[in-house]
């Protein structure tokens, strides 16, 4: 795997992308975009981007290193244009549609990733070219009857402002830790941002105190 969480900046969404038409759009598939999902048995997830000619592209699936998803291995497949001739939202009646399945051994090679620090299970990874402009989906189904969760990431190109540094990258933390139900650590986080601004305020208080109290 390439540095697979390393520099992916984080899309929020509300899960509803069940389909085609509601599929959430990837801004441009060549930057480093992550996403969090939460999947229920035999349904999909649905992604689209628009690409040109020559575009490479870039895609992957982390399981998290979680108890019960040692197992987990949704299918990928990208959906070229045309595909999409009629509102079945069965696989096997899209036209120009490709199938990546995971085909390696369980639980799969670990990956850690140092920002939020968690441990996935690698699984399978697309490295493809655009053939035509238009239009691109990628779906992400379970064929195995069950429920999981997993981390989609697409684009190889890091592009961070200083505002996301600021923002997008203490939320995207945030948003890793519940996405793996490390409620512990989010604990922590607002303990920290309770108590850091109260012992200020107590620090502040006391030298007010201490500097009244010589003037008088």
């Amino acid at each position: 795997m390439t540095n697979s969480a390393y520099g992916h900046k984080l899309i929020t969404h509300d899960g509803k992308h069940v389909d085609f038409d509601s599929a959430l759009q990837i801004p441009d598939h060549r930057v480093s975009w992550a996403i969090y999902d939460n999947l229920e048995a035999d349904k999909a997830k649905f992604y689209t981007f628009d690409a040109k000619h020559g575009d490479a592209l870039y895609a992957s699936i982390l399981i998290p290193k979680i108890n019960g998803l040692e197992e987990y291995a949704p299918s990928l497949l990208l959906v070229r244009p045309p595909g999409l001739e009629n509102d079945s939202t069965l696989p096997e009646d899209w036209s120009n549609a490709e199938s990546f399945p995971y085909v390696g051994e369980f639980p799969g090679d670990e990956f850690y990733e140092p920002f939020g620090q968690v441990t996935y299970w690698e699984r399978q990874e697309v490295r493809t070219h655009i053939l035509t402009d238009g239009r691109y989906f990628i779906v992400v189904a379970d064929d195995t009857g069950r429920d999981g969760k997993y981390a989609f990431s697409i684009g190889t190109i890091e592009d961070f402002s200083g505002e996301d540094f600021l923002v997008t990258l203490p939320v995207a933390w945030l948003e890793t830790k519940i996405f793996v139900n490390d409620y512990l650590s989010v604990g922590v986080f607002f303990s920290i941002l309770i108590i850091v601004p109260a012992i200020v305020v107590l620090l502040i208080i006391r030298r007010l105190r201490l500097r009244i109290s010589k003037t008088q």
